[in-house]
């Protein structure tokens, strides 16, 4: 048994396919190749001709070509005023053929925030939307109640870009027909049921409260410097970059990219805070205690922290 896959692009930067392409174990032809997923479309790795694929793409839009899985990369481009004429192809809005393949998969995975949430344009003349939402808001192109042919809404892989293990391991998990479960963004929690903060290698300076200003240093980010690790959920602690590193690991705060909120609408190296403790504080705590715990364990940082003896 094979199964197809058409990914489409929409608004966005291709960044989703540029971390794709990264992908190292197994390199993409051989994923495919152990998946059997044969792909019908892939802006850069097929090479149909134009009116090849007008005809491959009107056959899908009538059901007569079989699709298992569709991916759209990029957020809906619905300006202006709604016609979608701000991104088209061969003429006619993409949003149009996007909802036409929805329809017709059993599958259906929005890569990248932009896709799942809207992203950048949400609040631009572009108008852009997510397939399932527009930020938190549930609706998007599809509507709220949309379900794919296999009776799942869209599977929401947020990331700017998305993590390609990612994305491997939820093709992985959709063709052997495992349980996808999901959270309430519909992220699998497989991958966004943790904090982007659980593995970070500064957690301890986090702890004591030992924080920096300047980047690429030893100690938190989260106090000063925007970091985002206590808030969101997200893999890049646990599967890193290239198999390497991540944001934090090189002194980089995590910029929360995994959120619908992102991108935020102020700094993303600041930290907004009243008198000193941070406004959004750590998933699951209150105010109070919060304030409580990191006082006293800022008093009781040990001396290595406090020198950045302890290596990251």
């Amino acid at each position: 048994m094979t199964f197809s896959l058409y990914w489409m692009q929409s608004g966005g930067c291709g960044g989703d396919t540029m971390s794709f392409l990264n992908l190292a174990f197994p390199p993409i032809h051989e994923l495919l190749e152990l998946l059997r997923i044969r792909l019908l479309w892939h802006p850069s790795l097929s090479t149909l001709a134009p009116s090849q694929r007008q005809e491959q793409d009107e056959r899908l839009r009538q059901g007569e070509t079989p699709l298992d899985i569709l991916v759209v990369e990029g957020a809906v481009v619905r300006g202006p005023t709604s016609t979608g004429m701000y991104d088209t192809l061969r003429g006619r809005p993409k949003k149009d053929l996007i909802a036409a393949l929805a329809r017709r998969a059993r599958y259906v995975i929005a890569l990248g925030t932009c896709a799942s949430f809207g992203g950048i344009g949400v609040d631009a003349y572009v108008q852009t939307v997510g397939l399932q939402y527009r930020r938190i808001e549930a609706g998007g192109l599809l509507g709220a109640d949309f379900r794919s042919e296999a009776g799942l809404p869209v599977i929401n892989l947020a990331g700017c870009p998305c993590h390609p293990d990612v994305l491997a391991g939820t093709l992985t998990t959709l063709v052997r027909g495992d349980p996808l479960e999901l959270d309430e963004f519909h992220r699998p929690l497989d991958w966004y049921g943790m904090l982007v903060h659980q593995g970070c290698t500064r957690n301890e300076y986090h702890e004591y409260r030992v924080e920096e200003v300047e980047f690429a240093q030893s100690g938190c980010l989260f106090f000063h410097r925007g970091c985002h690790g206590p808030l969101v959920g997200g893999p890049c602690n646990k599967l890193l970059w290239n198999g390497q590193s991540s944001k934090t690991r090189v002194g980089i705060p995590c910029f929360g990219c995994t959120s619908p909120h992102f991108p935020p609408s102020y700094p993303f190296f600041e930290t907004q805070n009243i008198e000193g403790v941070p406004v959004a504080l750590p998933m699951g705590i209150d105010r109070p205690h919060y304030l409580v715990y990191k006082t006293m364990a800022a008093a009781a940082a040990p001396e290595r922290l406090k020198h950045r003896v302890t290596k990251i």
